[in-house]
């Protein structure tokens, strides 16, 4: 298994899923939520795993899909090679294809998307149970990953939210409501606002919120605890949860909002987002996006996310 955006090591009873792209803010591409599958298929197939620890190399957890080209109109349709309907199309290209003239085809878009999140899903449907650490950002398409892994261990100062909800995205995975309940998720979504480390602890969505310093001290530790349960008892009690959220309606929420996702990048605003993105640049657009919200697109640390 050739692995382009990520690394997977096993060490002891933990298998190790580390997002490979520091340097694009390990922006998610159309390879990853498929290596993501196959790695986590790989851990569940290892009698010797017990726990899969997912983690980002570099200066923050993931910054979402890697939209920076295709925002800015630097791909075109017509150079890619002819695909039939439903084969995996490359992100660019459906992203690029903004054009109000042009034709949108919203079930080939839902094809594409939703194969993406039957990656990140295939956390939530591991057998065995996925502990993710988040440091730095986890925003937009970051957050699929994340929320879909069992239990998120977060540094304090940790940015998390998805702020294309404010123009341009849908959340595919749409499991905010179900980690941190309608209030909060309403709170989150009709807004674009981000949260940090401390408050996803206090709002149910991290197990644990530490200090940077200590994040991997932490990890460590939960993930040494999971790991001493037999894998038995894990499958059991892991699919004995996941039961509540299908009860909940889950994948039908998730359809509808992959196809709400495909709609959102091409409405009147969508256009004009992306538009703007061709004219002045991907990260402006962004930080005219975030302005009026007085975040400004920027991580924590001023420091504007590499991608969405």
């Amino acid at each position: 298994m050739a692995l382009t955006t990520m690394r997977y090591d096993v060490d002891g009873r933990i298998a190790r899923i580390t997002l490979d792209r520091p340097e694009r803010g390990n922006g998610i591409t159309l390879d990853m939520p498929r290596e993501l599958a196959e790695c986590v298929e790989r851990a569940n197939l290892d009698p010797g795993v017990h726990v899969i620890a997912l983690s980002g190399a570099g200066s923050g957890f993931c910054g979402g899909y890697d939209l920076v080209e295709s925002a800015e109109g630097k791909v075109d349709p017509s150079d890619a090679d002819p695909a039939p309907p439903g084969s995996p199309v490359d992100l660019g290209v459906v992203a690029a294809n903004h054009d109000p003239s042009a034709v949108w085809d919203p079930v080939t878009d839902y094809q594409m998307m939703s194969r993406n999140l039957r990656g990140f899903m295939s956390l939530f449907h591991s057998d065995k149970p996925v502990v993710v650490k988040v440091h730095g950002y986890c925003i937009a398409g970051g957050t699929d990953m994340a929320l879909c892994s069992d239990l998120i261990v977060a540094a304090e100062d940790a940015k998390i939210g998805y702020p294309p909800a404010r123009v341009w995205g849908v959340p595919t995975s749409m499991l905010w409501a179900h980690r941190v309940g309608l209030e909060r998720a309403r709170r989150l979504l009709l807004t674009g606002d981000s949260i940090d480390g401390r408050t996803a602890k206090e709002w149910g969505l991290a197990s644990e919120a530490v200090p940077a310093d200590e994040l991997d001290a932490c990890f460590e530790d939960l993930l040494a605890r999971v790991a001493r349960v037999p894998i038995n008892q894990l499958v059991m009690h892991k699919l004995a949860i996941n039961q509540a959220l299908f009860a909940q309606g889950l994948h039908a929420t998730q359809m509808l909002s992959v196809f709400m996702d495909g709609i959102a990048r091409h409405t009147p605003e969508g256009y004009a987002f992306q538009a703007r993105a061709a004219e002045a640049g991907f990260k402006q657009a962004v930080r005219e996006r975030d302005e009026p919200f007085g975040d400004f697109g920027l991580s924590r640390t001023g420091t504007p996310a590499p991608a969405e």
